[in-house]
């Protein structure tokens, strides 16, 4: 290579390297596990999926309170059970203590539990969320199926809380549970409540290599959601390792109304939405860490919902309706409910193509059965529609490519003028009527539909446990052993082997550097993608081979002859 595509890739691979500097400098620090007894899996937020043998430690911090759990006390449990998950309630707090799905399995069989026993309970009424006290309330199952809570405050404050699943579940949502709470004055004097919080319970990684950005605390204001992750409460360190701030314990803001507030993880999420009141705060704390291994601890995080205070004369009483989604991130479901929940997908500014690419996803496997096949055929349907499109790109890079002799001579003829040389190039461009930007358009054309794909399949539940061939995961790396601790993914691995092996066979375009500096790219694909869903991996390796036998099939046609465009040669007769 010669020197300039020396310097590009020097500069590529500096870029890729700090890269993954700045991102280990900012991401969340991996102290040392405090020594204390590690629960069961089955006792932690949604630890079915997490392997090896993830312990819940207690948060470094001085800063935060603990939790007040020396109850003087006896913790009672009830139960709420449909097909598709069981809940737990506890008499601490009167709430939710977990929630189990009960057709939803982790890496090693468990079943997935959202919150847990350690941590606040959902739906606990908090006064404040940092150093939440739970007091005794008295616990009885109801005629109709609910759980019913109720405790009298120093006050003389009667509070009654209800849980229940929604009266339509078995035909709609089994993920919906409803509560109420009343709020009566039994005291002589008037009761002002200046504002309290509803616990959201907590959410937590599920694997390894989840990305801090999976863990979220969200809430949804005029029908827009907006999020912050565990890397949030980070300290913050810029590019050359200047601090650009410090680390935070809490996440603390007013709103003017939200119709939800919830915790998530990468598939999994708790939904809080008051029926007939807005929320006006939101709180989130990092308050605890998982330890994966030996070494590796990531972090979770706790929620709660700020809600606005009332008045209460003698006597009178005040009932709040809320509606809990405590489930799978199933998009199909979370938009048949009336508060826009579906926002909690957080799909970005690709909203309207990953939906109609997760829509059509589901709609594949309703008929194939498997969601590999799916991936399949939509790879398919992509690549048709783009068919026509990407044959006349090739068409046209074939005739760039039998212009290239013509354009080196311009080049060479004016290599110590570039504006002149720039103005022969177009112009020789506008002789032989070639458009030089029209076979990048199907990679335009396909640039959305790739991170539409992106953001949707990283967080596409039903991908969860999928198989196709060696891959045991579709939502997650297809790791099929380590080298040296690496581990290795076949998937896109096949993906660099067909970028190499397409750009091998596309007609060449531009200068030799350009070309040298272009069979990078799939060192650059591979570095980014490669800890991304298989699934995303089987979209592209399967796009790049069809566009391969597109390529080979273009590759047959005659080669195209150069021609003057009659406008070019209505100028040379004038010329003459």
């Amino acid at each position: 290579m010669d020197r300039q595509a020396w310097i590009a890739v020097t500069l590529c691979v500096i870029g890729l390297i700090g890269w993954q500097i700045y991102v280990a400098k900012n991401a969340p620090p991996l102290p040392v596990a405090l020594p204390s007894p590690s629960p069961s899996v089955s006792s932690v937020s949604a630890t079915a999926a997490v392997s090896p043998s993830p312990a819940l430690v207690a948060a470094p911090s001085p800063s935060v309170a603990p939790e007040n759990t020396a109850a003087k006390f006896d913790e009672k449990f009830e139960k709420l059970r449909n097909a598709d998950e069981e809940v737990r309630l506890t008499n601490r707090g009167g709430a939710i203590s977990e929630i189990v799905l009960l057709n939803h399995a982790g890496e090693n069989g468990e079943r997935i539990v959202l919150n847990s026993p350690q941590r606040t309970p959902i739906a606990a009424i908090l006064e404040q969320p940092a150093a939440p006290t739970l007091p005794e309330f008295t616990m009885a199952k109801q005629a109709d199926g609910s759980v019913q809570f109720e405790r009298t405050t120093p006050d003389r404050i009667n509070v009654k809380k209800r849980f229940r699943f929604a009266p339509d579940s078995a035909q709609k949502d089994n993920y919906v549970i409803e509560f109420d709470i009343d709020f009566r004055n039994d005291g002589p004097q008037p009761y002002t409540n200046p504002g309290y919080y509803i616990a959201l319970g907590s959410a937590q990684p599920l694997h390894a290599n989840d990305y801090p950005s999976y863990t979220q605390l969200g809430w949804c204001v005029n029908g827009k959601a907006k999020f912050i992750d565990v890397s949030w409460f980070a300290e913050q360190n810029s590019f050359f390792g200047l601090q650009k701030r410090p680390a935070r314990d809490i996440y603390d803001e007013k709103i003017s109304g939200a119709e939800w507030v919830g915790v998530s993880d990468q598939f999994f999420g708790t939904l809080l939405t008051p029926l007939n009141a807005q929320a006006t705060g939101v709180w989130g704390g990092r308050r605890f860490e998982i330890k994966f291994g030996e070494t590796q601890t990531m972090f979770g995080l706790e929620g709660a919902m700020g809600m606005p205070g009332f008045q209460l004369k003698p006597g009178e009483t005040t009932t709040l309706h809320f509606q809990l989604y405590g489930g799978p991130k199933l998009y199909h479901r979370l938009t048949e409910l009336s508060h826009n929940e579906a926002e909690i997908m957080n799909f970005g500014i690709f909203k309207l193509i990953s939906q109609a690419l997760l829509n059509l996803l589901n709609l594949l496997h309703n008929y194939l059965g498997n969601y590999a096949a799916a991936i399949l055929a939509l790879t398919t349907i992509v690549k048709l529609t783009l068919w026509p499109l990407q044959n006349k790109a090739n068409r046209s890079m074939r005739r760039m490519s039998a212009l290239s002799p013509k354009m080196q001579e311009i080049k060479d003829k004016y290599k110590d003028d570039p504006t002149r040389m720039n103005q022969e190039v177009m112009k020789l461009y506008k002789e032989y009527g070639i458009n030089p930007v029209s076979g990048c358009l199907p990679m335009f054309i396909q640039i959305p539909i790739f991170f539409g794909l992106f953001t949707m399949l990283r967080q596409a539940v039903e991908l969860r446990n999928s198989s196709f061939l060696w891959v045991r995961d579709l939502s997650q790396p297809d790791v099929v052993g380590h080298v040296l601790g690496f581990p290795i993914n076949i998937l896109p691995l096949l993906m660099a082997l067909t970028n190499v092996w397409m750009m091998r066979i596309t007609p060449k375009t531009g200068d030799a550097t350009q070309q040298r500096v272009m069979m990078f790219t799939p060192i650059i694909f591979v570095v980014f993608c490669y800890n991304f869903a298989a699934a995303l991996a089987l979209y592209y390796t399967t796009q790049n081979l069809f566009t391969i036998l597109q390529l080979y099939q273009n590759r047959k046609q005659p080669m195209p002859v150069l021609e003057k465009t009659a406008v070019a040669n209505k100028r040379a007769r004038k010329g003459r």
